[in-house]
């Protein structure tokens, strides 16, 4: 009996080694026998997964078309809610291009060779669904007319966008997180009035020479750097009940267009003006934990800036001080600003 076995493994044994034997290679024989179970059963439903894209049977509701060299939109089964279409050469978003999407929460095209001129007017009426658009690194010059209302994440940034008006946001009051960094834009004026949900809002790399009108209360983040504002409205931040992160760096402010009392406002955690022209030590809230001030033109460490009582209870938050490239020194560092930056664990001068 044990010879007989062994003979028979050793038969078997030159034909797997043959076939290079895969640990799934029984579910490659039960499909090519017809056989399927459960998910791994290819879903339809809606039209078939193009060839030039994948749909995993473990998430059909999924088309990935990402970095394939495409020029042109696939056709969409209707059941995709999520499709990446990122990283190829797509030109244009025709009205038809979409019209069978009618489930679709993401599409994302981000770094493709889409114009402007290119996207139809009614692109994207049959996504009114769509959440999350992501139209970053491509040839555009204005926003895409129609956006669905539904959006709650749209990135379009990295573009050559010039101008943004009042209606190209209109009624978007889902919106929460907005990317337009990097394009051309030079005045916003009241166009994200409508945002009223909006938390993170992403505007550097432009050419703004001041900061947007109406801002949405809500916001959470704000971040404007590198543009080239060089003042700010009286009672900027006051307004702004959850605003935690403000970004300002890379911009020509100066004490002048700086109002008192800007700054000292409750709430705000981090607060960056880095790279500006400022001479003075700004006055900021002693709840403040992280404020950059490098490479500006400050001649004068002013404790009252951070403190303008100082015992056991009332001192500075400030966790980081950056003073780096500026006009100061260490020695310039009062004695006593131990006691109101106690918290301070590096100050860089």
């Amino acid at each position: 009996m044990t010879l007989r076995l062994v003979i028979i493994l050793s038969a078997l044994l030159p034909l797997s080694l043959s076939h290079q034997w895969h640990s799934l290679s029984w579910l490659y024989g039960y499909r090519s026998q017809g056989y399927y179970y459960g998910s791994m059963e290819a879903d339809t439903t809606g039209g078939d997964c193009p060839s030039e894209c994948d749909c995993p049977p473990s998430f059909p509701v999924a088309m990935y078309c990402d970095g394939r060299g495409l020029k042109a939109i696939p056709t969409i089964p209707s059941r995709i809610k999520y499709l990446y279409l990122q990283n190829n050469a797509i030109t244009a978003i025709p009205d038809s291009a979409l019209v069978n999407a009618t489930n679709l929460v993401w599409l994302m095209m981000h770094y493709n060779q889409l114009t402007s001129e290119a996207i139809g007017e009614k692109a994207f009426l049959q996504c009114g669904g769509l959440e999350r658009l992501y139209l970053q690194h491509n040839n555009l010059t204005s926003l895409p007319s129609s956006l669905p209302r539904s959006l709650r994440d749209l990135r379009i940034n990295h573009n050559m966008i010039e101008k943004v008006t009042p209606a190209d946001f209109e009624g978007m009051d889902n919106l929460t997180i907005l990317y337009l960094h990097d394009n051309a834009v030079t005045d916003m004026g009241t166009s994200l009035k409508a945002l009223t949900s909006l938390t993170l809002l992403e505007i550097s790399g432009n050419k703004l020479t001041k900061v947007p009108e109406a801002l949405p209360e809500h916001l959470h983040q704000l971040y404007i750097q590198s543009n080239a504002i060089d003042s700010l409205p009286e009672g900027f931040l006051g307004r702004f009940t959850q605003l935690q992160y403000v970004r300002m760096g890379h911009n020509q402010l100066t004490d002048k267009g700086i109002p008192a009392n800007t700054f000292n406002v409750t709430g705000l955690v981090e607060l960056d003006l880095s790279f500006n022209k400022l001479e003075r030590i700004p006055l900021v809230n002693t709840a403040l934990q992280h404020l950059y001030l490098q490479a500006n033109h400050i001649k004068e460490f002013t404790l009252g800036s951070f403190c303008t009582v100082t015992d056991v209870t009332n001192f500075s938050k400030l966790q980081t001080l950056r003073l780096d490239g500026n006009e100061i020194s260490q020695q310039d560092i009062p004695a006593e600003s131990s006691y109101c930056l106690r918290m301070a664990s590096h100050i860089d001068i």
